[in-house]
């Protein structure tokens, strides 16, 4: 399908005049939109602009407090656990991810649960956040229910991403940054305005049957964990996104599993609470907590130069290091843009007719 390519610069702009609309802060608006900014710059596009209808429709319902007041409710000198105060994950997501890496700077180590908060867009922008302060990073977040467990036939747990980054001297850093399901949401969403087929292993119907129609998964059907099926370890993937529930969700008092609430209005409400909000998880670690910060960025540079260096497989140019793919992306769209669907562009174009804001 055709796009349309705009200057990541200009969709901020928009996406931060959006949410200053709602009278969300100055500084917290720039942030917001620099989650969002960072998402498609690193061409993970289910996750930038694409999903600020998503916060418009909540903002304009008065379902995300737009000046939420960020507090600590439990600390130790390495751990606390945060309240959002049903803000912004845009927000809230910095702020606590801020916290870990305080702590961590000041203990070695540092370890932030969240509840009452919402969407905090990708998971990696926290990770490299960290790499800033020569930190080893952590970031997960739980999500409405999408996902059916391994041999489940329904949706129970969100997709679930976790992400870690490590800073290497003179090499790229490894960026980490993966969901817990075979595929992202926001795939399915982009496979519908495509038209177009999605991988089997991705999802099943509504009757818990394997299907490649993304309109019958997004009908009452489910993803699937990361791995499909039990032959493909598809209970490891169910693992990882149980994990994921319990230090997000359990741990801060947030709402787990097939209670977390929608962030979209077609999203299913759950039927009661178990908790506040959806819930995060971030870490950081100080690494001359372990060895000193030089060698292990000069054997995280041989690591990688190690696996780069891997006999291709046939018809293949070998293995990437994770993190290449949105590193690429990100020097091709500082340059070139931020390339758009047109669904995408008519849902910005909506919301600049709704809010009076200038768009394109």
């Amino acid at each position: 399908m055709e796009t349309k390519t705009y200057p990541s610069a200009s969709l901020r702009s928009f996406s931060e005049a959006v949410f200053r609309h709602f009278g969300v802060p100055d500084g917290d608006a720039a942030v917001a939109a620099d989650v969002l900014a960072r998402a498609d710059l690193r061409g993970i596009d289910s996750h930038g602009v694409a999903r600020l209808h998503s916060y418009f429709d909540m903002l304009s319902l008065g379902r995300i407090n737009p000046r939420p007041r960020v507090r600590i409710v439990r600390e130790t000198p390495s751990t606390a656990t945060v309240d959002g105060d049903n803000g912004l994950g845009l927000v809230v997501g910095p702020q606590a991810n801020a916290i870990a890496m305080d702590k961590a700077q000041a203990a070695g180590s540092g370890w932030v649960s969240v509840c009452n908060t919402n969407h905090f867009g990708i998971a990696g922008y926290y990770c490299l956040q960290a790499l800033e302060r020569d930190l080893i990073g952590w970031a997960m977040t739980n999500s409405t229910k999408l996902v059916a467990p391994l041999w489940g036939a329904e949706r129970m747990l969100g997709t679930n991403p976790i992400a870690i980054a490590f800073p290497a001297r003179t090499e790229p850093p490894v960026v980490i940054d993966l969901a817990t399901c075979a595929a992202a949401y926001g795939k399915i969403e982009i496979a519908r305005r495509k038209g177009e087929p999605i991988p089997e292993g991705w999802a099943v119907d509504r009757d818990g049957r394997p299907t490649t129609d993304p309109q019958a998964m997004i009908d009452g059907g489910a993803l699937l964990p990361l791995g499909s099926d039990r032959e493909r370890s598809g209970h490891k993937g169910y693992a990882l996104a149980a994990m994921v529930d319990v230090l997000c969700c359990v741990l801060s008092g947030a709402n787990w599993g097939p209670f977390a609430p929608p962030f979209a209005l077609r999203q299913e409400v759950p039927a009661r609470s178990v908790g506040r909000g959806i819930g995060h998880f971030f870490g950081a670690l100080r690494i001359d907590g372990f060895i000193e910060p030089d060698e292990f960025k000069r054997q995280m540079d041989e690591w990688i130069r190690t696996f780069r260096a891997t006999r291709p497989a046939p018809g293949t140019s070998g293995p990437l290091i994770p993190g290449d793919p949105e590193r690429r992306a990100e020097e091709e769209r500082r340059a070139g843009g931020i390339p758009l669907l047109p669904a995408v562009i008519e849902d910005l174009r909506d919301i600049s007719r709704r809010a009076r804001i200038p768009f394109d």
